[in-house]
């Protein structure tokens, strides 16, 4: 019997130069569960995705992180990716003289640890971007140069699709698409959903949890996890905000910091 994908988060904090971040993170997520982390901006929402993929401009300074057994915090980046652990960037980068198809079957070889047969490659491919509504042209243009916004965030999608990671990090993936190039992200997103498989979305807003129903949503606030509840709290948040979750637990206002 094959054992349920599991990643713990315990106390973890970070830092970024002499400003801490993160101050005492907890979550666990499990094969088959999908958690949606919402909050002001300037919580510590994208530095907690961040951290957990190893970016080094990010210092942890206590706490573990426990992939399917392993400690992650020793990994590197890239064997992060090789253990399942998968991160579609807000803001995803441009990578001139790359195809999009040269780089996704690079991918796909590194985290299997071997060599993809390329009709194997273009038949996947070829499924997948068609679930998207993605142009054959996206294989040959270069990763993501003059790519818009809303065309990147299905390119991450794609490359989510193709990897099968065994947890998707997904950081804002909702931010700048209109209604139905959410609705096509939000079901590759919900093809991928399996009991092998857990979600963690950072999103500002209830529209994306519309389409990707959560089965935990938590609220984050001066880097830590304040507060969780279903699918009901951020409908409430979308409705009313966080002042009263701040008057709640008697939290003053954010120091919003940017990117963070």
């Amino acid at each position: 019997m094959t054992a349920v994908p599991h990643l713990q988060i315990k106390n973890l904090r970070a830092k970024i130069e002499d400003k801490e971040i993160l101050k005492g993170m907890n979550l666990e997520i499990k094969g088959g569960e999908v958690h949606a982390i919402m909050g002001p901006n300037g919580t510590g929402k994208s530095t907690l995705a961040s951290t957990l993929m190893g970016h080094p401009k990010y210092e942890v300074t206590e706490g573990e992180v426990i992939i399917n057994g392993e400690d992650l915090l020793e990994m590197a980046v890239d064997e992060r990716a090789r253990a399942g652990l998968f991160l579609a960037m807000q803001y995803p980068s441009e990578i001139s003289g790359v195809t999009n198809s040269d780089f996704l079957r690079s991918a796909i070889n590194a985290r299997r640890g071997e060599e993809i047969s390329l009709m194997k490659f273009i038949r996947e491919m070829d499924k997948k971007m068609s679930t998207l509504e993605m142009d054959d042209s996206f294989s040959h243009r270069y990763l993501n140069e003059g790519f818009s916004g809303g065309e990147k965030k299905r390119n991450e999608i794609l490359q989510m699709m193709l990897l099968e990671p065994t947890f998707c990090i997904l950081d804002e993936i909702d931010s700048g698409l209109d209604i139905d190039a959410l609705k096509i992200v939000a079901n590759g997103v919900n093809e991928m959903r399996s009991a092998d498989r857990g979600f963690l979305i950072i999103t500002h807003y209830q529209r994306l949890l519309n389409y990707v129903k959560p089965d935990f949503v938590h609220v984050m606030m001066q880097g830590r996890i304040v507060k969780s509840g279903g699918p009901e709290l951020a409908e409430r948040l979308e409705a009313e905000g966080y002042d009263w979750i701040k008057e709640e637990l008697g939290i003053e206002d954010e120091t919003v910091n940017a990117n963070v």
